[in-house]
């Protein structure tokens, strides 16, 4: 399978297929948040919703840890911010967590080392955790005097760990580790550092048997259902996906697959 690499001042973007590999590339700095960072994770994403060739991404960080949060070392401009200034400029990091879970295509997050702040905030927005054993997350923001409740965390946390065990962490900033963490089921997976890659192949090729228009609108109906008023407004969204997917080829050649114990060819009917 021919693989395509982009490389940016910060990022890594390899497309194998299908499948978009993005790497956060500042190991030296436990691939922190610069500016730059920021810049192209944002313009990556938010330009993902368009890309319907890519039908999976997986999010991962250079050297032994996932993202270590914002750059505190980067120098910052002398000249004081206003209000409207300063909003904007934390915007720019809070439409990456928007854009993620905007974009049609599961995220797959192997979080190594060090997840604090903003990269516990990318892990939470993905659709799926792999973690090591020497993974630690945790909202970093409260421990250098800012709110905990930033770029998604107050959101996501409570829903994937409850009430109870997110304001724990959040209103202490402890860390998750991995035991834990998969104990609570906020990651599917725990296994060593050189398995991580292994693991996520393992579950793209899964992905990859699936229809593209069916994984598209599983991600989207997820997302619904969340927020979801009740059962019957889970069920209306449901409903409209399994009619929409039953229009094209590809559920008439996942059924014949089925019946005939053989691996589908979706190439026909891509939606």
């Amino acid at each position: 399978m021919s693989t395509a690499t982009t490389t940016y001042e910060s990022l890594l973007v390899a497309q194998e297929g299908e499948v978009l590999w993005v790497t956060l590339n500042r190991p030296d700095s436990l691939n922190a948040l610069s500016r730059a960072l920021v810049e192209e994770l944002r313009e990556l994403f938010v330009g993902l919703y368009w890309r319907h060739e890519i039908r999976a991404v997986v999010l991962r960080g250079a050297g032994a840890n996932f993202c270590a949060g914002l750059d505190l070392k980067e120098p910052r401009p002398n000249t004081p911010q206003g209000t409207s200034a300063s909003l904007i400029a934390q915007r720019r990091i809070s439409e990456i967590v928007i854009a993620m879970r905007r974009c049609p295509q599961p995220i797959i997050a192997l979080v190594d080392g060090a997840a604090s702040g903003g990269g516990f905030a990318f892990a939470l927005a993905s659709d799926v955790r792999i973690a090591t054993p020497r993974a630690r997350m945790n909202a970093a923001f409260i421990k250098i005097g800012l709110s905990a409740c930033d770029i998604g965390v107050s959101y996501f946390l409570p829903r994937m760990v409850g009430a109870s065990v997110a304001s724990e962490l959040m209103l202490t900033g402890r860390f998750l580790h991995a035991d834990r963490a998969l104990a609570l089921g906020f990651v599917s997976k725990v296994v060593e550092a050189d398995a991580l890659e292994a693991e996520a192949r393992e579950l793209l090729g899964e992905m990859m048997r699936t229809t593209p228009l069916g994984l598209r609108l599983t991600k989207e109906a997820l997302n619904f259902a969340i927020d979801a008023q009740g059962l019957e407004a889970a069920i209306a969204m449901e409903d409209r996906n399994q009619i929409l997917c039953a229009q094209g080829e590809d559920f008439g050649e996942g059924v014949r697959a089925f019946l005939e114990k053989r691996a589908p060819d979706y190439s026909k009917g891509r939606g």
